[in-house]
């Protein structure tokens, strides 16, 4: 079978959005070997009965003679077994030889077309799929979320696979070099979601198709409700423009929603990796529920447990960070370390933010009974 035959009936079952697995490309290349080693074993059991060989002379002779060696040490000596020998020689060392090189080139061309084109079957298993590709620039989106993912120690050297229709002319090499592969399709359509082998994912991560308009939150509302369906909704992780579509997407049993945003794909990695941390890093976007704010507060040397217990007991919120005298900021600093700042960034609640008075006056109680 020639190259061409192969690839043409391969893009004419692409184009009528069928996908024929690697069956297909390699029958010819496996019925090559079937017929050569059926031959091979004919030829040394000929050996064996017409010219009295051991079995490992045998195998000897019909190899040596199927690679057109031929060292001469051994040789059919009989009448049937060297008519025996000129079949094999003219039939499996000439023909099917050639033949089995012209298969196997045709199957590597072949195969190099189908993953290029993304409609190879890369029978993945524990997984992290990536359904639907941002609408503006998807390379450079997806080698920041990739490069995300493979910072966390457990999934560096994860699997990562992406459905969608965005590199159909075959993967950028950087995406190549993170160990990427893709598939041409769409999450809407369930032969797409089972050659994704959703059902063996690790985690599924849908994107948003368009981060501005709230129309792709029906198609992710689709791919959600079919990846629901195949009790796949707890790895299931969705972006929703419309906070008003939350609810209707959750009611499907998804593990995380969240907003898209484009700049920090850490986000993703967050929702997947520790379930419930994309809410508090969402909520500090917005003044949904809680947020961030600047208070100034002159601190002295107090150890930082003691300044969030402060805060935390008055009820004022929650001390993220502060902000030393020459103005730069420290997120997160050890319980120990004793302090020297201008100001505190605490996080608040948004329908009750206290005031400036608030935190001093929490402040100046705590330490002054502290002291007492």
């Amino acid at each position: 079978m020639k190259l061409k035959p192969i690839l043409a009936r391969t893009k004419h079952s692409l184009s009528a959005g069928l996908y024929q697995g690697n069956l297909q490309i390699t029958r010819p290349l496996v019925k090559t070997i079937l017929v050569l080693l059926t031959l091979v074993v004919g030829h040394v059991i000929a050996m064996m009965f017409l010219e009295g060989l051991s079995v490992w002379d045998s195998i000897w002779l019909t190899l040596t003679t199927l690679t057109t060696v031929g060292y001469g040490d051994l040789s059919a000596q009989t009448s049937l077994g060297q008519l025996a020998t000129i079949g094999l020689m003219y039939v499996a060392a000439i023909t099917l030889v050639t033949f089995l090189i012209r298969d196997y080139v045709d199957f590597r061309f072949a195969r190099f077309d189908l993953i290029r084109t993304g409609y190879w079957n890369w029978k993945m298993e524990k997984h992290i799929l990536i359904i639907n590709a941002p609408k503006y620039n998807g390379e450079l989106f997806f080698n920041r979320l990739v490069a995300q993912i493979r910072m966390d120690d457990d999934y560096k050297n994860t699997p990562i696979l992406l459905l969608n229709t965005e590199f159909t002319s075959g993967l950028p090499a950087q995406l190549k070099n993170l160990n990427v592969k893709h598939i041409t399709g769409s999450g809407n359509n369930e032969a797409d979601i089972e050659r994704a082998h959703a059902k063996k994912a690790k985690h599924i991560l849908v994107l948003a198709r368009d981060e501005y308009h709230a129309d792709s939150d029906s198609i992710s509302f689709d791919i959600a409700d079919r990846l629901s369906r195949h009790q796949l909704g707890h790895i299931t992780l969705v972006e929703c423009v419309d906070d008003g579509n939350r609810e209707r997407i959750m009611e499907l049993g998804i593990k995380s929603l969240l907003r898209p945003i484009r700049s920090y794909p850490e986000m993703l990695v967050r929702a997947m990796d520790a379930p419930g941390s994309e809410v508090v890093i969402e909520e500090m976007f917005t003044r949904h529920n809680d947020h961030p704010e600047r208070y100034s507060i002159w601190l002295e040397g107090e150890r930082w447990a003691d300044v969030v217990n402060a805060m935390v007991q008055s009820g004022v919120g929650t001390p993220m960070a502060y902000m030393n005298k020459e103005g730069e900021i420290t997120v997160h600093p050890n319980g120990e370390d004793h302090v020297i700042a201008q100001s505190l960034i605490v996080l608040v609640k948004s329908d009750h933010v206290p005031s400036q008075k608030d935190v001093d006056n929490a402040f100046q109680k705590h330490f002054q009974k502290a002291l007492a």
